[in-house]
């Protein structure tokens, strides 16, 4: 999994990236196939900081979340918070949109058909 932090407006402390990578590193137990994150973070505004975080997974659109908060952990907590919503919800269509296989089919089998009711035509005459 390749993962980016990058910032804009400033810079992160060595202990703030260390924590978005710990806590970015728990997203591959919502879905497993995650190839990419890319973690922004705009601290142009002091009160209220912005995170932006993007996830790359196979055979699935990119997933998105965008957060603003007082503290950089806040806005990243918010934001990781609507990613783990969205992976939750692509992996239950994904497990939900299986076909039945036939051993989930009931199927009644009838019994033998006695002589009375034979299953070739009787025949006339």
């Amino acid at each position: 999994m390749e993962f980016d932090i990058s910032t804009r407006h400033g810079a992160l402390s060595s202990e703030t990236q260390q924590r978005i990578r710990e806590k970015v590193a728990k997203l591959p137990r919502y879905l497993d196939r995650i190839t990419a994150v890319h973690v922004t973070v705009d601290v142009a505004d002091a009160a209220a900081n912005a995170v932006e975080v993007r996830v790359s997974a196979e055979h699935a659109p990119d997933f998105v979340a965008r957060e603003r908060a007082g503290s950089v952990s806040t806005a990243l907590d918010g934001a990781l918070h609507k990613l783990e919503q969205q992976l939750r919800k692509h992996k239950q269509k994904k497990t939900e949109h299986r076909v039945t296989g036939l051993k989930d089919v009931d199927v009644e089998i009838s019994s033998a058909p006695s002589d009375s009711e034979s299953l070739e035509p009787e025949s006339e005459g």
